[in-house]
């Protein structure tokens, strides 16, 4: 592939619902544009864009992949994304790197909840977008319903820019709905020009009147214009669309058929015409040198920098890291900083990658998006500049995992293989987080969604060949008192030679201090317990509290005081005393009425206003206790904050995914311990018991 410039580049991410034929659009455009010789089918498994086992199992994308197409002499990044919301860190990646998207929608299934994440995404980024409504060789598919529908969600920046024509049930061309014309396509793959039909005349008022609201609503000169009744030339029209659709203020709605290859080329012209290069863009970091803004803004002419925006690593093909370049012009053998691991690295090769297929390049302009092979320490986030002017740009923000489940090796011995797979995983995705929580002698993995998790499990046995076994998480409960004990224990073991003898007179009681563990005193007088021993009696209470005798998990809020005792001038010890405290704690802490506290997590769910109810009603079941609720702007969404035991929150993506239908989504935090409701408290002391049993 050639070399472009920054003014002849498009990076463009596909976004859409999962099911919308946003891999089969990508597919469309590169047969048209020569970069496959034929178009393939996601369920043949042979697309350019889906091209991972996993997802050729599965059916849909799994991970963002780029490919690059050359239309009318300009580079398009296409960065097809996945639709299916456990994988949103993909889409978050491809976005950090875009300047431009296109939100597909299905034409037979309309607006759905992946089209308005899609543009919530591109709102938050502040992305120009280009809506394309796909499936329209189907009978059922209605663009009208889609457009009118785009209109009552996001009102007058919807311009309608096409119109389809059918005919015989068949969808054979289409109404350019700015030049007034009517075309169709001719077995050359071009189109003809031919008279508007009658029955699209009323349409093409309806969607007329909406694009040249959309003119209006960019400037007070048209909108003036437009109240008078005066006319706008096409040249005007089209001007005032590149200015709004770079803004934000204007998205065309086009429309086409992935599986008949058409509407494409216009799709791509506009592509062209409307959304912005990178030269267009502005972006910025930081000189660490100087502590002074780097104004990158995709300037080639500046000192080289580049921007780490996904990592791909295959035991296949390897490891490729996909950079942005933010500025200057990278070539082959350039040496590159890395100012997050302060290492410096020769770049060797550059690459643009086609799908999984890595082509060679010279240099890569400001803008251009390319893949640099086998660096050794550098990650997603990283930024690469030349050592003399050291940059670093904003990390992408991700969305946080909250989906848990605790997992362990099938076959002993595949600890470290699994470890190591699983970092190349995380490595890949970084919504994937393993976290070793010692406190429950567990490992956990952390994803968006259960099924994000399936395929790291499949993914570990198919590529790696190590199986992992999935379980629910514990939680950790934790142990304490509610009154006061007075206990004596003592330790009498004769063997032989010398003997251990420990004796100890406690009292056990509630600290008030929920922070710590215990608070060890001693008031013994007359020498009872020699002092030396006071050590050894603290360690056995130190000990004991790190699993509770109620259930086996952490004690907290215990004051412990020895106030008399015993020993023997020959057979006492440190080791006697500290099982002689030890065993008086269990028996003194068991006499104390203990009770279990559970964690409770500050809840925040946000959905659509219709579901709030059902939301409320599932959380009052799960122990929830509702706090607020509080409107979203005018997004016709509802921020639903309550608090919650932690250990009803197992599957709760699932849950609410099922109550919303994958509107909703939620985020939480610790708050605090409170007691445990009796049946919980006799259940977990049950299960515990069971453990204990089974080990």
């Amino acid at each position: 592939m050639k070399v472009f410039t920054t003014d002849k580049i498009r990076n463009v991410a596909i976004l859409g619902h999962g099911g919308a034929g946003k891999t089969s659009l990508t597919e469309a455009m590169a047969y048209l544009t020569g970069d496959i010789s034929r178009m393939g089918k996601i369920e043949d498994g042979n697309t350019i864009s889906d091209y991972d086992k996993e997802e050729n199992k599965r059916l849909f994308s799994i991970q963002t992949s780029v490919v690059p197409i050359v239309f009318d002499d300009v580079k398009i990044n296409i960065l097809d994304t996945p639709g299916y919301f456990d994988f949103v860190g993909e889409v978050e990646e491809a976005v950090s790197a875009a300047d431009g998207a296109i939100i597909v929608v299905s034409g037979k299934n309309g607006i759905e909840v992946g089209t308005k994440k899609a543009w919530d995404i591109c709102e938050k980024y502040h992305i120009p977008r280009i809506i394309f409504v796909t499936q329209m060789d189907d009978d059922n598919a209605s663009y009208r319903q889609v457009v009118e529908d785009l209109q009552t969600l996001y009102g007058k920046k919807i311009a309608p820019f096409h119109l389809p024509v059918r005919e015989n049930s068949e969808f054979v061309g289409y109404v350019n709905v700015i030049q007034q014309t009517a075309k169709r396509w001719n077995d050359k793959g071009t189109v003809d020009r031919f008279d508007i039909p009658e029955y699209s005349k009323e349409n093409l008022g309806i969607c007329r009147d909406a694009l040249l609201e959309a003119v209006a609503e960019t400037s007070d000169e048209f909108m003036d214009r437009y109240f008078a009744g005066d006319e706008f030339s096409e040249d005007e029209i089209r001007s005032a669309m590149r200015m709004g659709v770079a803004d934000c203020s204007v998205v065309p709605v086009l429309m086409g058929s992935n599986l008949l290859a058409r509407g494409m080329y216009t799709l791509m012209a506009d592509i062209v015409k409307y959304l912005p290069s990178p030269e267009g863009r502005n972006v910025a970091g930081l000189n660490m040198k100087n502590n002074e803004v780097f104004e990158a803004n995709f300037d080639f002419s500046k000192s080289k920098s580049a921007y780490v925006f996904k990592t791909i690593v295959d035991p296949f093909i390897g490891k490729y890291s996909l950079i942005k370049v933010m500025s200057g012009v990278l070539k082959t053998d350039d040496l590159l900083y890395d100012y997050d691991k302060e290492t410096e690295e020769k770049i060797g090769k550059l690459y643009v990658l086609k799908g999984n297929k890595p082509t060679e390049v010279p240099e890569l302009h400001a803008g251009d998006i390319g893949a640099l092979a086998k660096l050794s320490k550098a990650a997603t986030g990283d930024t690469l500049s030349v050592k003399a002017n050291p940059i670093v740009y904003g990390k992408t923000e991700l969305s946080t995992p909250y989906t848990c489940m605790a997992y362990k090796a099938v076959n002993k011995g595949d600890e470290d293989k699994i470890a190591q797979a699983l970092a190349k995983i995380s490595a890949e995705d970084l919504t994937i987080k393993v976290v070793n929580d010692a406190a429950n002698r567990q490992t956990l993995i952390y994803g968006i969604g259960d099924q994000q998790i399936d395929v790291v499990l499949s993914k570990l046995k198919e590529r790696y060949k190590v199986e992992v076994e999935l379980d629910k998480p514990k939680v950790a409960f934790k142990e304490t008192i509610r009154k006061k004990s007075d206990v004596e224990y003592k330790y009498k073991k004769q063997s032989g030679g010398h003997g251990q003898y420990g004796h100890v007179k406690m009292t056990f009681e509630p600290s008030g201090e929920m922070d710590k563990p215990y608070i060890f005193d001693q008031i013994v007088v007359g020498g009872a317990v020699p002092k030396n021993f006071f050590p050894a009696v603290e360690k056995g209470i130190a000990e004991s509290t790190e699993v509770g005798p109620l259930a086996g998990y952490p004690v907290v809020g215990v004051k412990a005081v020895l106030y008399d005792g015993s020993y023997h001038p020959v057979d006492s010890s440190e080791m006697a005393f500290k099982t002689a405290a030890s065993q008086a704690f269990k028996k003194g802490f068991l006499e104390a009425t203990p009770i279990l506290l559970e964690p409770i997590v500050s809840l925040k769910v946000v959905a659509p206003d219709k579901f709030t109810g059902d939301i409320m009603g599932d959380l009052n079941k799960k122990r929830g206790r509702v706090l607020g609720m509080n409107p979203i702007g005018n997004t016709g969404k509802t921020e639903i904050n309550a608090d919650i035991p932690q250990v009803e929150l197992y599957g709760y993506s699932t849950t609410l995914r099922s109550i919303t239908g994958g509107a909703g989504e939620y985020s939480y935090e610790f708050a605090r311990y409170e007691q445990a409701p009796s049946d919980v408290q006799e259940r977990e002391v049950a299960a515990r018991a069971s453990e204990v049993t089974e080990e």
